[in-house]
């Protein structure tokens, strides 16, 4: 006598018994799988964390070589005795250091950012004296490329330019997926005092008291409380120019007690700083905005919100002429690797079908029926005299 038992695979077999569950498992994870398709943050470039460290210093009106030997020497050899550091560059021109830290991968970025503050205050001392900052410790972060730059131009002067630029800026900062937006090519307004220095020095006065008297009327201070009936009201004395010629009436003393006019030895002019910066684009001079995006958010997301932005601007706030281009946008790049994505989905399962066809049928393939009677794979028994 012989016993033979078919064999079952217990999940398989539960899925043929439940085949109702199994739809709605399907149907439920195909629905998890698109929810998160849709709000999972798009990016260009995954986020690198790469523990680099920089400090920079500025100290103008001096060379390269005394940089060097004045800033850039005393904070690398502090820089030396942190622990956890794998390699230090530095770079000595003309009024500025920069000194970059790399530390190891494994090592984390506040930390890191710690350990080089700590030595810079350490290398203060052996510092000059003179320095007019304090060197700036600062973080690389990768994430703080442009993700778009936006070029605004038209026959409008620069300064105008430059007011569209900024209203359009505080609107795009405004959005929760934008860190930044840096305006590249603009003019800064600068009030211009130019002393006649023979005059100056005719009169007795010297820069310093020039600068004193400028600073001392250009203040806004609190003048105390006052009580009228039963309220108390604050006073408040506005003293900050609101015209540049009111400047020319500031009285001027020196320290032998000689007394001028600012308009006597100066000329007080309003206009701009000198441009350090420009930007341009198919040979016109226009006004280029960096937009920075937060790190983590969705690029597509972003790109979009600032299309809606410009359009708004255009149809509401800016003139006729004003031209705004958009040149680097890295969201277009990310819209044709999802594309290609959906694409190769859609290309993957179709050749599946096409294969579960041609060896199970067209039935099998899509689901419409089991393409075996099941029933006879409960156990059963056979036997033999």
């Amino acid at each position: 006598m012989q016993m033979e038992r078919l064999k079952e695979l217990l999940v398989t077999n539960w899925a043929i018994n439940n085949r109702t569950s199994v739809y709605v498992l399907t149907i439920i994870i195909s629905l998890a799988g698109l929810f998160v398709f849709n709000t999972i943050p798009k990016e260009q470039f995954p986020d690198i964390v790469v523990p680099t460290i920089s400090v920079v210093t500025i100290y103008p009106g001096a060379t390269p070589e005394d940089i060097e030997n004045l800033i850039t020497k005393p904070i690398e050899k502090q820089l030396k005795s942190v622990s956890g550091i794998k390699k230090v560059t530095s770079t000595s021109i003309q009024d500025v250091s920069i000194i970059t830290a790399e530390f190891a991968t494994n090592q984390k970025v506040p930390e890191c950012k710690l350990k080089v503050s700590d030595a810079v205050d350490k290398a203060k001392s052996d510092l000059p004296s003179d320095l007019d900052n304090d060197p700036q410790v600062q973080e690389f972060d990768f994430s703080e490329f442009p993700i778009m730059n936006i070029n605004i131009s038209g026959d409008i002067p620069l300064d105008r330019l430059k007011k569209y630029a900024e209203d359009l800026e505080d609107k795009i900062e405004g959005l929760p997926e934008i860190t930044r937006v840096d305006i590249v090519g603009g003019l800064d307004r600068e009030i211009q005092v130019n002393v006649d220095l023979y005059k100056m020095q005719a009169a007795g006065i010297t820069f310093n008291d020039i600068e004193a008297s400028v600073g001392r009327e250009n203040v806004n201070i609190s003048g105390g409380d006052i009580r009228i009936d039963d309220q108390r009201r604050s006073l408040r004395v506005t003293g900050q120019f609101k015209n540049p010629k009111d400047i020319e009436n500031i009285i001027v003393r020196s320290f032998q007690g000689t007394t001028v006019f600012l308009r006597d030895i100066a000329t007080v002019t309003d206009g701009y700083k000198e441009k350090q910066d420009f930007a341009r684009l198919d040979r016109k001079t226009v006004i280029s905005m960096n937009v920075i995006k937060r790190s983590g958010e969705n690029l597509i997301a972003a790109s979009d919100k600032i299309q809606d932005i410009i359009q708004e601007f255009k149809a509401t706030k800016f003139p006729a002429g004003l031209e705004v281009t958009i040149t680097g946008d890295q969201s277009d790049n990310t819209r044709v690797s999802i594309a290609d994505l959906i694409n190769t989905i859609i290309i993957g399962f179709t050749l599946v079908l096409i294969v579960l066809m041609f060896f199970m049928g067209l039935s099998n393939a899509f689901l419409w029926r089991w393409p075996y009677h099941y029933h006879h794979l409960s156990p059963s028994y056979s036997f033999r005299g």
